[in-house]
């Protein structure tokens, strides 16, 4: 599991000037929620955030967050909002997390191999299914599932029930959804010369 670290400081809420004057100082607001808990305002620094985001496992990350040098938490990233001119980050929230609770979250697939169909028979890979739904303790977040398409030929898929996770990861996306698809290349049509 990660060692991410998040050090946060205990805020007062307030309006819109004074998170402008966080921003400013280099900081961003932010909220930790827990189950059973009121909801806690802090500030984090939006490096931090970003680090969590742009790491393997992206907003399945678990990571620590101390406030005031205190109290250490597990939580992830539950939502994160971004500047909509200049994409920086300008508020995110945090979600406890209990490591004996079961999750329910999004893991990316991520595909392997290269399809007999498009190697050998000039088809195309249409990726359908880009991320599954899942449910799992924190520890056993897998940071993707793999999808092998080495023996997929034309016309062939794959869908979410020929998946195979691990044992401790409950899959909960419809068996019958389509995860990949080798369709046939598409032929151009020759212009037909009509007589003047």
């Amino acid at each position: 599991m990660s060692q991410i670290v998040v050090e946060a400081e205990r805020r007062k809420a307030g309006g819109k000037n004074v998170n402008r004057r966080l921003r400013y100082s280099g900081k961003i607001p932010a909220v930790m929620y827990g189950r059973g808990k009121e909801p806690v305002p802090i500030t984090v620094t939006p490096e931090a955030v970003r680090n969590i985001l742009f790491s393997e496992s992206g907003r399945n990350t678990i990571f620590t967050v101390t406030v005031d040098g205190g109290q250490h938490t597990n939580a992830m990233v539950k939502e994160y909002q971004l500047d909509p001119v200049r994409g920086s980050l300008i508020h995110t929230d945090f979600f406890e997390i209990a490591m004996d609770r079961l999750l329910e979250l999004t893991v990316n697939v991520e595909i392997v191999g290269e399809a007999e169909g498009v190697k050998l028979d000039g088809g195309l890979m249409d990726i359908v299914t880009r991320s599954i739904q899942v449910e799992c303790l924190p520890a056993d977040i897998p940071d993707s599932i793999k999808v092998d398409v080495a023996h997929l030929k034309i016309n062939d898929y794959i869908r979410v029930k020929n998946l195979t996770a691990d044992p401790k990861v409950k899959i909960l996306t419809d068996a019958e959804v389509v995860i990949v698809t080798i369709v046939p290349p598409v032929k151009e049509e020759v212009p037909v010369e009509v007589p003047v």
